[in-house]
């Protein structure tokens, strides 16, 4: 595996993510923001943010799966969240678990979470980008 996870002593421990990761392998793979978009361009769980975080996680194994990779390769997530509040973060982590069990894996990179005013598309309420390393 090109990627160790890491929560260092004296940084705080959080479920969602880990503080570190320690990249070995040779291939890096930057993927685009993924939205909730099905294979069609069809918005998936309209007014729905855990549908549309899921929906987006999956989007990212299917990208990461064509290029050889999985979610054991990513180095680190950048999560954009339209109207960010704390209370949305229930919301949000029921997708990313929704996900993880379709996936079979952990989803647990170190993640950067933003609060944005909007999207290019008006339906969408996240957007995640995602940087793997590949041996």
């Amino acid at each position: 595996m090109a990627i160790t996870l890491v929560n260092p002593n004296g940084l705080p421990e959080i479920d969602a993510y880990r503080q570190v990761s320690i990249a070995t392998g040779s291939k890096l793979v930057f993927i685009a923001g993924q939205v909730a978009w099905d294979v069609d361009g069809v918005t998936v769980g309209e007014c729905d943010l855990a549908a549309q975080v899921e929906q987006c996680y999956l989007n990212i194994g299917t990208a990461l799966a064509e290029v050889g990779g999985s979610f054991d390769d990513v180095a680190k997530l950048t999560v954009y969240v339209v109207d960010w509040t704390p209370d949305k973060m229930p919301l949000l982590m029921e997708g990313l678990g929704r996900a993880a069990v379709k996936l079979g894996v952990t989803a647990a990179p170190p993640a950067s979470l933003l609060g944005i005013a909007a999207l290019d598309v008006p339906d969408h309420l996240v957007e995640i980008e995602a940087t793997a390393v590949i041996d």
